[in-house]
């Protein structure tokens, strides 16, 4: 390794690290926070044996998924399917790299995203956005959606007949995006994706999948900002999740 290797490595390091320490992590020993390179395998992780009933998806052609995308977007400006869009400021659709190798999707949009139209752009959304840092990628990086587009009234969970209705956006968002990762975020989400009842002390530390692609969920920001003791479990999904991709700290989120 030159010099000018060692520089770069180093200013990612330093990168890497201020993204945890403003995300509020601490992992168990200091060697796990400066560890250059992640595993590039997931032996230690157990698939789970539930899988979606998503149909298999059709291969994309090359520089389509954005266009298509938007032409989606604009079906769900003027959905009616559901309840919810009763009292919306505007429909919240999604938002990122429409070719991402990771995909975020959480429950539903709060006030801010209402306001907005945009995913986790509230304080939980600021949250994500460390979260996302500390893996060393950027916003613009990821694909961020929901369950569902419209906003529960007061923030309530939605329910069983509105994620139904809504379905059929959100599966196919993601098989325009065919991301390699999805991260589920909160049990809501989780359990759309995945399926079962089980809680989310049950579902995390493990791929689960969403037909063929790995679903890990984990704690949604929200709760985190709530129970910040819980970071720390957060930060062990997450890691997972880098080693399946393959991110470290010297690799740029597209050539891993």
């Amino acid at each position: 390794m030159n010099r000018s290797e060692i520089a770069r490595y180093a200013r990612a390091l330093r990168e890497r690290l201020e993204g945890h320490r403003l995300a509020g992590w601490e992992p168990p020993l200091a060697a796990e926070r400066i560890a250059p390179d992640l595993p590039a395998h997931t032996d230690h992780v157990q698939a789970s044996p539930v899988t979606s009933s998503a149909p298999a998806e059709t291969p994309r052609e090359s520089g389509s998924s954005e266009k298509t995308l938007e032409l989606l977007r604009g079906e769900v400006a003027g959905c009616s399917r559901c309840r919810l869009h009763e009292g919306r400021a505007q429909a919240v659709f999604g938002v990122g790299d429409p070719n991402a190798r990771l995909m975020f999707v959480g429950e539903g949009p709060g006030s801010e995203e209402d306001r907005q139209g945009e995913p986790f752009v509230g304080p939980a959304g600021q949250l994500l956005d460390k979260i996302i840092v500390a893996m060393g990628l950027r916003r613009a990086d990821v694909y961020i959606a929901n369950v569902v587009k419209c906003r529960p009234p007061n923030n309530r969970n939605p329910r069983s007949d509105e994620m139904e209705a809504c379905r059929g956006y959100l599966d196919q968002q993601i098989g325009r995006v065919a991301p390699e990762v999805i991260v589920a975020l909160g049990t809501v989400a989780a359990r759309a994706l995945v399926g079962g009842e089980l809680s989310m002390g049950k579902m995390r530390g493990r791929f689960h999948h969403y037909g063929e692609v790995p679903v890990m969920p984990t704690y949604h920001p929200a709760y985190l900002l709530r129970t910040p003791s819980e970071k720390r479990k957060v930060w062990e999904d997450i890691q997972q999740v880098m080693a399946r991709l393959e991110l470290g700290p010297d690799e740029s989120p597209r050539s891993a």
